[in-house]
């Protein structure tokens, strides 16, 4: 097993970092897609990254689970990305409750990461940095932050590798 961590700001290149680091691994990569195609503009992200993965690569679109069974029979899983996976729990929550989504979206995280690094398969896990800004305007924005800051945290003190791409510069933390 191998866990790789990449972060960086939105449009940092993270992305396609990752999905170099998938091809490099060779074998059958397995892309999960977490985005929702809740708009015309994030349409037209999730059609840049389906237009730039390889045709050969298996495709899982769920942004709400972390379906372990699912990644069965694939050498290589890319999760892009946590940061949507999160966003996605917390924009349906109900009556904004913010502080028991963080805390089931946690407890849900630490017991994938304790399955994934006890199996065999490399998994890339794609996330923004929510470190290097402000704090948050709303209560959504704050514990966004809150929750994946503290999820990414969580899978760079596991992980194998962990990367930060900066301006389209991957920089290697761990």
């Amino acid at each position: 097993m191998s866990l790789i961590l990449v972060t960086g700001g939105v449009r940092s290149g993270k992305s396609e970092f990752a999905e170099e680091l998938a091809r490099q691994q060779g074998g059958q990569v397995l892309y999960q897609a977490t985005g929702l195609a809740s708009d015309q503009e994030m349409e037209s992200r999730i059609a840049l990254h389906r237009d730039r993965r390889p045709a050969g690569w298996g495709l899982l679109e769920s942004p709400l689970e972390l379906p372990l069974a699912a990644y069965a029979g694939y050498d290589t899983v890319l999760i892009d990305c946590l940061s949507a996976w999160i966003s996605n729990h917390l924009f349906f929550a109900e009556d904004e409750n913010y502080g028991e989504v963080e805390s089931a979206v946690l407890d849900r995280l630490r017991e994938w990461i304790d399955r994934v690094i006890a199996g065999t398969q490399t998994v890339i896990v794609v996330s923004s940095e929510v470190g290097m800004g402000g704090v948050a305007m709303s209560p959504l924005g704050r514990s966004f932050q809150d929750v994946l800051g503290i999820a990414n945290q969580m899978i760079a003190l596991q992980a194998d590798e962990v990367h930060a791409v900066l301006s389209g510069i991957p920089l290697r933390l761990k």
